[in-house]
């Protein structure tokens, strides 16, 4: 059952599987392990890199395509919904659900243009184009102040259902409250779990073993029969359709939509370290990546603050330690990481998992 769920594609690793687990669960039950707002939004934030990720690995690890507009997907399902909220008179799920829909058309039809136009040029030359458009695309809404809000963005009402005032029930459940923000994070956290398994799925599928063997010779996969450039634009498409969803997602729970949240290239640096970190070419290398990056974004800071004040009899260890080079030590912990992971942790824990068989007498 946990196979065909799985689409196929097994940890190989008992540390790789247990960490996968202790992260699901996690996830799963992240409104009850922990109390206050902040743990509750790294798990969604968590939830939403962890599907955008696995869409760009889509094209990064599997495709052989660098893309920088992977952002601008991202964005324009955020954006979608946001701004379909925030001009209706009263927030509805009608609205919503129609704002996502003209998301998903926009994202599809860029997606193709890009792909069917760009991809046509080799390596630099379509990453290049890519970051041109994604920047165009951030410039125009931050220069559409009356429509996008510029640069402060827009915050929106949702639902009623998903508003924190309302009550599903009146009593608690483990001394949570079930209200509209419990209801959000599940409907984050199930929407991202059925975007990843989808995610799975096609990259164990004869479609997603034709983009591992385009990425490893295009020239060979083409003189076998294959139409390279269909496979490639029809995995351009998905992973922006999968972005898109994504950033509607993040939206939800944000209830805000901005160029610097859902349009800034710090997304996009964010996720090609977390591709790196995690692993390329392989899905759960997105799930531990993006797990330990959010975590470490949000939490590095506040654990140097503790070292700083426990280390104030040694200056020089305390001055090191202050949480105003957080980023300095983020830093440090990614060329680590590159360092003893050259190919990512998922890739490192797979190859101490592989067992050779025994050598023929």
């Amino acid at each position: 059952m946990l196979k065909q769920i799985l689409s196929g594609d097994m940890p190989r690793s008992r540390t790789l599987g247990l960490t996968l687990l202790l992260i699901f669960l996690g996830l799963a039950f992240a409104p009850f392990l922990t109390s206050g707002a902040r743990p509750l939004n790294t798990a969604a934030t968590i939830c939403v890199y962890i599907v955008l990720v696995a869409s760009y690995d889509l094209l990064l690890g599997y495709t052989g395509i660098v893309s920088f507009a992977h952002t601008m997907f991202f964005g324009i399902g955020a954006y979608g919904v946001g701004l379909a909220l925030a001009s209706a008179a009263d927030p509805t799920w009608l609205a919503t659900i129609g704002g996502l829909l003209l998301a998903l058309l926009l994202a599809l039809a860029l997606s193709l243009v890009v792909g069917l136009f760009a991809l046509r040029v080799r390596a630099i030359f379509y990453a290049m184009i890519t970051l041109a458009v994604a920047s165009a695309f951030a410039v125009l809404a931050s220069q559409l102040s009356d429509f996008t809000g510029g640069e402060d963005g827009k915050t929106f009402g949702v639902p009623e259902l998903l508003t924190p005032g309302f009550k599903l029930f009146d009593f608690e459940l483990f001394g949570r409250s079930l209200d509209g923000k419990l209801i959000t994070y599940y409907i984050v956290f199930g929407g991202c779990l059925a975007l990843f398994l989808f995610l799975l799925r096609v990259v164990n599928s004869p479609f997603g073993r034709v983009l591992q063997a385009i990425r490893e010779n295009e020239f060979r996969a083409e003189a076998l029969g294959y139409r390279t450039m269909v496979y490639r634009v029809w995995a351009n498409v998905i992973a922006a359709l999968v972005a898109a969803l994504a950033g509607a997602l993040m939206a939800l729970w944000l209830r805000y939509v901005g160029p610097k949240t859902m349009l800034g290239f710090e997304v996009m640096t964010d996720i090609l370290l977390i591709v790196v970190i995690g692993g390329m070419g392989t899905m759960y290398g997105a799930v531990v990546g993006a797990t330990l990056f959010i975590i470490a974004q949000n939490y590095l800071k506040s654990l140097m603050a503790a070292g700083s004040e426990a280390a104030a009899g040694l200056p020089m260890l305390a001055a090191a330690l202050h949480p105003d080079r957080w980023m300095l030590w983020l830093g440090v912990l990614f060329v680590l990481s590159i360092y003893f992971f050259p190919y990512g942790i998922v890739g490192k824990l797979r190859m101490l998992g592989f067992k050779p068989g025994p050598k023929p007498g």
